[in-house]
């Protein structure tokens, strides 16, 4: 198992809110303690919200003798680990002379039933025992939510007093979220707290998964070593940004083109050889199999003049560190430039909706991009470099530390706390959800599209939407 753990990084004056928080969605236990300073409205010297992170800790399970993520490790993880974690971080509590927090937070779905349903349980004890409120978060939501998370910790870190300035937690919706992990993919309008539209997402595998079985495909056994893309990249640029190099498509045509290489192989953009109608190459929606298939394809099988692959099979010794080094690069920059692809799209019919004041709804300025694919720099740089060539240079990215990219109990937190202060809590008979989508214009779906919600004491009923 790998511990990796944020220390408590400042003392505080005054305390409004606390949480206890919980993640175990997959093969993560995480347990943070934060407290946000909300200063009164009523103050004559207001500022903007301040956390202060008491205690976070995560354990990832060791399924390394597996292809992947294996359940039942990850499972046994959960149950070895969390009370010890649980322990840790009430221990840190009680030094600082605390009794116990507001409220307990627990990730309630979407995720692993039997992972999920570990932490919960442990949650309602606690909510129990201490007879406080429980928030079930909302696990993607709280990736949507991290970098209004890192607002208030740079808040605090910097010391501003902001009087006279603003007050608001940055970003401020609407602005447009990128998911992108080993089991997500999608691009969504976050128009606030609980109202969130898919855009788009992927029809067939995740961008993580993909990557992480491309890397398995195309890296030597010495350089294979979990987390897979992490290695992909490293592989790919031993030199980091230094062997970026990377020329931007300046127009959607050119987005389309396959680029030869030196190998007589080619990977082909997703989508692009669709031809029109539902079929077209524009339609919102990811797909990243199709590329997963070309690049186990070129690895393992020999290729014609024209660059496909045939039915003659490779000798893997002879393969090249130049060659595997180079599709490495190819598929980084397909997978990222599809995932950029999406984006460019919402934004180009938005910019010419806005010309033609055919929509209400107020533009977007800002990207916010979570989920662990995110840590990489290579698409950091690429998404960028990809918005800056084509007109939208004024789109502000924002990406989390890569720490809080993966899963955490610290995103959790912030999520369970903001929910908490617009008046909903969950009620001790919730059970854990293993798909629920955020699209709040879905029937019976969105965040608070499930019950077990109260609102200010209230129950909330289950009903559909309003679309963002």
């Amino acid at each position: 198992m790998t511990a990796h753990t944020t220390p408590g990084l400042w003392t505080v004056s005054r305390r409004c809110l606390s949480t206890l928080a919980i993640e175990t969605s997959c093969d993560d236990t995480s347990v943070a303690i934060l407290e946000v300073d909300e200063p009164s409205s009523e103050s004559p010297n207001p500022t903007k919200a301040r956390a202060n992170v008491v205690f976070h800790r995560t354990i990832t399970a060791n399924s390394s003798a597996y292809s992947g993520i294996h359940p039942l490790v990850a499972l046994h993880s959960h149950q070895s680990v969390l009370g010890d974690l649980v322990a840790e971080a009430l221990a840190t509590w009680s030094r600082s002379g605390k009794s116990k927090p507001t409220f307990v937070s627990a990730t309630r779905g979407p995720g692993m039933r039997s992972n999920l349903d570990v932490g919960l349980h442990v949650a309602k004890g606690l909510s129990l025992a201490w007879g406080i409120p429980l928030v079930g978060v909302h696990h993607m939501q709280a990736h949507t939510l991290t970098p209004r998370l890192c607002d208030t910790m740079a808040e605090r870190e910097e010391g501003h007093s902001m009087a006279g300035g603003d007050r608001e937690i940055s970003p401020a919706f609407p602005y447009l979220t990128v998911l992108a992990s080993g089991g997500h993919t999608m691009l969504l309008r976050s128009a606030g707290l609980v109202e969130h539209h898919i855009l788009a997402e992927t029809g067939d595998i995740a961008i993580g998964d993909c990557l992480d079985k491309a890397a398995r495909a195309i890296l030597p056994d010495e350089a294979l070593q979990p987390p897979y893309g992490k290695a992909l990249h490293d592989f790919a640029f031993p030199a980091g940004v230094a062997d970026y190099k990377y020329a931007p498509p300046p127009t959607r045509g050119d987005e389309l083109i396959r680029r030869p290489t030196n190998w007589g192989w080619s990977l082909g953009p997703p989508l692009a050889e669709s031809k029109g109608g539902k079929k077209t190459s524009r339609r919102m929606v990811y797909s990243f199999a199709g590329l997963l298939s070309s690049v186990e394809r070129s690895m393992r099988n020999v290729s014609d003049d024209k660059g496909t692959a045939r039915q003659a099979l490779r000798d893997q010794t002879r393969i090249t560190a130049a060659e595997r080094i180079d599709m490495a690069r190819e598929v980084l920059r397909v997978a990222f430039e599809h995932l950029t692809s999406r984006i460019l799209l919402y934004l180009t019919e938005e910019t010419r909706a806005a010309k033609l004041k055919a929509s209400l709804l107020p533009q977007i300025t800002t990207v916010v991009l979570s989920g662990g694919v995110v840590s990489s720099p290579y698409l950091r740089h690429v998404m960028r470099a990809m918005l800056d060539v084509r007109g939208f240079k004024h789109i502000n990215l924002i990406f989390p530390p890569p720490a809080l990219c993966t899963d955490n109990a610290l995103m959790i937190a912030w999520t369970g706390m903001e929910m908490y202060k617009a008046g909903y809590c969950s009620t001790l008979d919730i059970a854990p959800i293993r798909k629920w989508s955020m699209d709040s214009s879905a029937t019976y779906s969105g965040i608070l599209g499930v019950g077990g919600w109260t609102l200010d004491r209230s129950p909330v009923t289950a009903i559909p939407l309003t679309p963002p």
